[in-house]
């Protein structure tokens, strides 16, 4: 960060300055979304991890979702809550360089890992019979570690490039986290070269990870309509559809948030599509595959018996 000659020491997250009582309506909103974030995402990796039943790729990748979806909401709804309560937070340059590195790389890393899982049910649709054999433990494992090498990659050079940005313009940053848009209206000094390459990655991470998304979903859907049943279409194809909700939800916020540009666009946009993707999406995950997955279900169903059985006893 040789170029920074920036006297900033700290910024100041303005969150959303709206009247008293319903910034505390919100506060309440957001901890009870955070904490059935918690409880669902841990849940669901607890669940995996004890169900037999469970012990396939598709669960250990959704496993990683889970694990990653408590990750950069952490990274952020603590600090989000703080922000409503306080109207507003003072962040040091270091924090916020901090918090931008790792919401970067737990979104980069949940970018790619949702094109893996678009992989898994491609080799799972389309090639059953040697879906045991691709799907190693090791080659599992190689492809999350590839998903978070990527994310590393592009982590580094985005908060590289912005940090090496001169702030000097003003300390108070119009948002309730330490978020690309807003860090830019603060520069005083040419951004454009370094926007090119945060853009480049960004565009990057999510054309790839859409690309192998589209490619495997054209392959399982080319493989579905061989199938002669209806009730045989029906039950390939539902085993892709909570992948296919996440991925839609996911990737249609980030588009929007960054591949849309500024035309048009409007601080309070971005922090309402912000909110959606840091507090609702993480929430929304593990909902989606527990109640449109009939595996998950069993295993719960099996968990809760249990539990009354150990009460009754």
């Amino acid at each position: 960060m040789a170029e920074n000659s920036t006297s900033v020491m700290e910024f100041i997250l303005i969150g959303f300055q709206l009247h008293a009582g319903l910034q505390l309506c919100l506060f309440f909103v957001f901890l009870a979304f955070y904490l059935i974030t918690m409880g669902g995402n841990l849940g669901m990796i607890l669940l995996i991890q004890n169900d037999p039943q469970l012990q396939t790729p598709m669960y250990f990748f959704l496993s990683h979702l889970s694990f990653l979806d408590i990750c950069y909401s952490s990274v952020i709804v603590p600090q989000l809550l703080e922000t409503l309560r306080t109207d507003k937070m003072v962040i040091t340059y270091e924090r916020c360089a901090t918090q931008f590195f790792f919401f970067t790389l737990y979104a980069s890393t949940e970018c790619f890992l949702l094109a893996v899982m678009a992989y898994d049910r491609y080799v799972a649709v389309c090639n059953p019979l040697l879906y045991a054999i691709t799907m190693t433990p090791q080659t599992r494992l190689g492809l999350v570690a590839a998903a978070y090498a990527g994310a590393m990659v592009n982590s580094v050079v985005r908060t590289g490039c912005t940090f090496s940005i001169s702030f000097c313009k003003s300390n108070q940053v119009d948002f309730f986290f330490c978020d690309l848009p807003p860090l830019l209206k603060l520069a005083c000094s040419e951004t454009r070269p370094r926007e090119r390459v945060i853009f480049l990655l960004a565009f990057l991470v999510i054309t790839t990870s859409i690309s192998v998304i589209l490619i495997s979903y054209v392959f399982i859907i080319w493989a579905i309509l061989k199938i002669r049943t209806t009730g045989g279409k029906a039950k390939t194809f539902s085993t892709c559809t909570s992948h296919m909700t996440a991925v839609a939800i996911f990737f249609g916020t980030l588009i929007f948030m960054y591949l849309k540009g500024n035309m048009g666009k409007s601080l309070w946009e971005d922090k309402i599509v912000s909110v959606f993707y840091t507090v609702v999406i993480p929430m929304l995950n593990p909902m989606i595959y527990s109640l449109r997955n009939k595996e998950v279900k069993e295993a719960l169903q099996k968990v809760l018996k249990r539990v009354r059985v150990s009460q009754a006893e």
